[in-house]
């Protein structure tokens, strides 16, 4: 399997987003030292734990700062964008780094509604993500519905589009002919049963001639369960108190995350959303990953680590290219 790498720049307690950004662009360089195959970044919008809202501007600093490691996004989210502009911004970067861009697509609208219509987009946006897909596509091919427009530099490149997906969205990309990203949110079962359907459902296309699986999921390598487990509660929390008070925040330390006062639910959902995520020594890692690739036939392994501590989260990703058997590059 290959390993690739995404971040989505978070914003740690007393530290800036304009931190976070230069954060961003460092751990790329050191991640492609380790010999992962990409490094993708992400959009979010109003959040005030992430400052990667403007993906393709983070992926060009990001191809700016590295040589050789693949860069892209996970994802732009197509809903909030038009296609055109889309397809503009892909080119330009295709164009300065030929070669080495990605295109991660997602169908994801604002977290909330004020967020929406500050991009001028409902939630009903997304119900025409497979169109949107289509017609961004088109401009790569010159195939669209729009007499004598160009999308320049794009027209003529072929930029690799990934579909990023959960349930149904598998089957988008089956019928698209488009590699998948997926993350098992909804447990192993649903993760087996969409990747099926992804490879039964696969139209070849001039994309890709055959299915492609990328599977997303936090990953953490620590000499001890205990540490490796503590470099992942701070992101976690996060994700549990946005979905209590529908705020991502900052990422605070672990120690003072497992100090503060929760719920029971709130507790009960971190435990689960911690057991949900592949911890432990390099042992317990490498079982872990073999079960998940047992279940999925993953292609790729698209690991994200959102730890306060940068040094050991870069150690943690050092410690799974070991694993992986990456070759660490000599500089």
């Amino acid at each position: 399997m290959r390993f690739s790498v995404l971040d989505r720049s978070p914003v740690r307690r007393d530290r800036g987003p304009a931190q976070a950004l230069r954060d961003t662009v460092a751990f790329a360089a050191g991640i492609e030292r380790l010999g992962y195959h990409r490094f993708w970044v992400s959009e979010h919008h109003g959040v005030p734990g992430v400052a990667g809202s403007a993906p393709t501007v983070l992926a060009a600093a990001v191809a700016g700062a590295t040589a050789r490691i693949r860069v892209g996004t996970g994802g732009v989210m197509l809903p909030n964008h038009r296609p055109l502009v889309v397809a503009e911004q892909f080119g330009v970067l295709e164009a300065l780094h030929p070669g080495r861009i990605d295109m991660g697509l997602g169908r994801s609208v604002g977290f909330t509604g004020g967020v929406r219509s500050a991009l001028g987009h409902g939630k009903e946006a997304a119900d025409d993500f497979g169109a949107q897909v289509r017609e961004l596509l088109g401009f790569f091919t010159g195939e669209h519905a729009y007499p004598g427009v160009h999308a320049y530099p794009a027209e003529g490149l072929r930029v690799p589009p990934f579909l990023l997906a959960t349930g149904s969205g598998a089957d988008l990309a089956a019928e698209l002919g488009l590699p998948l990203v997926i993350a098992p949110v909804r447990g192993e079962r649903a993760l087996a049963d969409a990747v099926t359907r992804y490879r039964d459902g696969f139209q070849p296309s001039e994309w890709a001639r055959e299915p492609y699986v990328v599977v997303s999921t936090a990953i953490a390598v620590a000499d001890s369960a205990a540490d490796a487990r503590r470099l992942l509660v701070s992101e976690a929390w996060a994700t549990v108190y946005s979905r209590s008070h529908g705020v991502f925040p900052p990422l605070d330390l672990p120690g003072a995350v497992l100090a503060a006062p929760m719920t029971e639910r709130e507790r009960g959902r971190l435990e689960e959303t911690l057991d949900s995520q592949i911890w432990g020594t390099p042992s317990d890692v490498e079982d872990r990953l073999g079960r998940l690739a047992a279940v999925t036939g993953a292609d790729e392994i698209l690991a994200t680590t959102a730890a306060y501590d940068q040094s050991a989260r870069l150690d943690s990703f050092a410690a799974l290219a070991e694993l992986a058997g990456l070759r660490v590059a000599v500089s």
